[in-house]
């Protein structure tokens, strides 16, 4: 079962978005490695545009541990498609979801808060002055608000949605959700809710979130006339006539009565609550519900803001991954971009598609382009294209040179192996592999051998495979065999043309990075003379 994102706050002093991890290599669909080589973190700066905190961390969530079955994703898909066709559906969400962005940080307070105590004067967001009632009155509204709205909001059509739906309306049947509504009762067995009250005769405290307690007050001053009008003797000395100037000398003692019960209110019934309401699961479950509606919100925002075409993918079954795409742009780089360059890609039964190019040309921000729309198609995205068309891969992976650390005992070559061990031992038939460079720090030889031998692998494996590499000589192996796409990056006039076009490239340009970067021979000759 998948972490609520409030119990992937547990260990926070404050709710921090990106909260939630990669899970280990073979486990889910992205691992850390991939992750960040992906550069998920940039993806989803470029996403998100939630309303919500817990919006934001449920996209970043999902990024990192993206959905792996087609009717999980079907399902979501068609919730964004009923949001897009349904204006008064989606303006209802909205107002709830933005009405909740508005309050959250209140619920977060009351959570996640730092008692200062009687005299402290708050200064950060996670401070709490006083006793906590306000804090206290102003996060329990934002739950039962949130509930009430959806209880007011059309019942939308699709599944996902529904589900969404129904997991916040099942938060006003807990326990949780009876103690916010109130009363709430101190016993001797502890905190109660009004339904397990029923029927039952023991004495109890009702729990009040304000300092001052009327009827406390009133016991508390009918008590002293009760004793000056019944026992007027030498102890007390006080007439009814004169309680009114008695009472003057009870003003002292309205300064022991806020510590003593603004105390027992913060320490018997606010911090139990909070302490409650932050490890329950009724709790958890509303308060994803509201971040994936706000998710479904940030997809047709982002498709909205993106500046070209966006599609939801077409999703098919095959026994081995495939991909199509046509005009497809990076989701980073070609947001807000008119001038970004788009590229077709089809592996489908090829399964082998073999990328040359000079430096600079394009290759490995195409490869990650490939990747970054997989992945958001798997999180019931949009994503950048005329139109896309793929299955779902069961594991992400991207493999980029690794710098060896002084413990690794291997080297270069072995630290990257490794990689390619886990990488190959986890992938499937429905796998999408992305190789940037193979066998690096070694020989020409070994590494033609070492290539050769791992690129079979996967390929004998059958899932998508990718590989960015300057070794034509490796390509042309393979391409001899019959087996892989060879595709290079675009050249006109010794500049990119980010266009990725079929064959075989055989020069690298790295004279002409050089130069662009100020290291070229002639920049070395000339820093050499002028030190002199």
């Amino acid at each position: 079962m998948q972490e609520t994102i409030l119990q992937s706050w547990q260990h926070e002093t404050w709710p921090v978005v990106r909260s939630s991890k990669p899970l280990q290599t073979g486990e889910g669909v992205i691992d850390e490695g991939a992750f960040n080589t992906i550069e998920v973190g940039e993806l989803f700066d470029t996403v998100n545009h939630a309303s919500t905190t817990v919006g934001q961390s449920v996209l970043y969530r999902s990024l990192t541990q993206p959905l792996d079955t087609l009717a999980d994703i079907k399902a979501k898909q068609e919730a964004v498609t009923e949001l897009s066709n349904n204006p008064a559906l989606k303006d209802s969400i909205e107002r709830i979801v933005e009405n909740a962005a508005g309050d959250e940080k209140n619920f977060y307070l009351l959570l996640f808060g730092e008692f200062l105590g009687s005299f402290g004067t708050a200064r950060e967001e996670h401070e709490i002055e006083g006793f906590g009632y306000l804090q206290y009155k102003r996060g329990i509204r934002f739950m039962l608000e949130l509930v009430a709205g959806i209880n007011a909001a059309e019942t939308p059509q699709s599944a996902y949605l529904q589900g969404l739906f129904e997991k916040i309306k099942a938060f006003a049947d807990s326990r949780a959700y009876s103690l916010m509504a109130g009363p709430v009762y101190i016993t001797e067995n502890g905190i109660q809710c009004k339904e397990e009250r029923k029927g039952t005769i023991s004495p109890a405290i009702i729990f009040k979130p304000r300092i001052f307690k009327p009827l406390l007050i009133i016991l508390f001053f009918a008590s002293i006339w009760t004793l000056a009008h019944f026992f007027p003797t030498d102890i007390f000395k006080v007439s009814v006539e004169s309680i009114p100037t008695a009472t003057i000398f009870f003003v002292p003692l309205l300064l022991i009565y806020f510590p003593i019960v603004g105390g027992f209110d913060r320490d018997s019934c606010i911090i139990p609550l909070r302490r409650e309401f932050k490890n329950s699961q009724a709790v958890a479950e509303a308060l994803d519900g509201l971040g994936q509606l706000d998710e479904l919100l940030l997809f047709l925002k982002f498709s909205d803001a993106f500046g070209s075409s966006m599609v939801l993918p077409e999703f098919t079954e095959a026994s081995h991954h495939r991909i199509k795409l046509v005009d497809a742009k990076n989701p980073v780089l070609g947001k807000a971009n008119l001038d970004y360059v788009g590229n077709d890609f089809v592996l489908e039964d090829e399964k082998l598609v073999l990328v040359t190019g000079p430096n600079s040309g394009g290759k490995t921000a195409f490869c990650k382009t490939i990747t970054q729309i997989q992945l958001l198609s798997q999180i019931g995205c949009f994503v950048p294209a005329q139109s896309a068309k793929l299955t779902v891969a069961d594991r992400i992976f991207y493999q980029a040179p690794e710098i060896s650390h002084l413990d690794d005992g291997e080297g270069r070559f072995g630290t990257e192996l490794k990689r390619t061990k886990n990488i190959f031992l986890a992938s499937s038939a429905k796998s999408l592999v992305v190789l940037d460079e193979l066998s690096e720090g070694t020989t020409f030889e070994e590494k033609m051998e070492s290539s050769s031998n791992v690129l079979n692998g996967f390929y004998r494996k059958g899932n998508s495979t990718i590989l960015i590499t300057h070794n034509h000589q490796l390509v042309d192996h393979f391409v001899k065999q019959g087996i892989g796409v060879a595709k290079q990056v675009e050249f006109a006039h010794d500049a990119p043309t980010y266009k990725l076009i079929p064959g075989i490239s055989r020069v690298s340009h790295a004279d002409r990075v050089a130069k662009k970067i100020g290291f070229s021979k002639e920049d070395i000759d000339h820093y050499l003379a002028d030190s002199k």
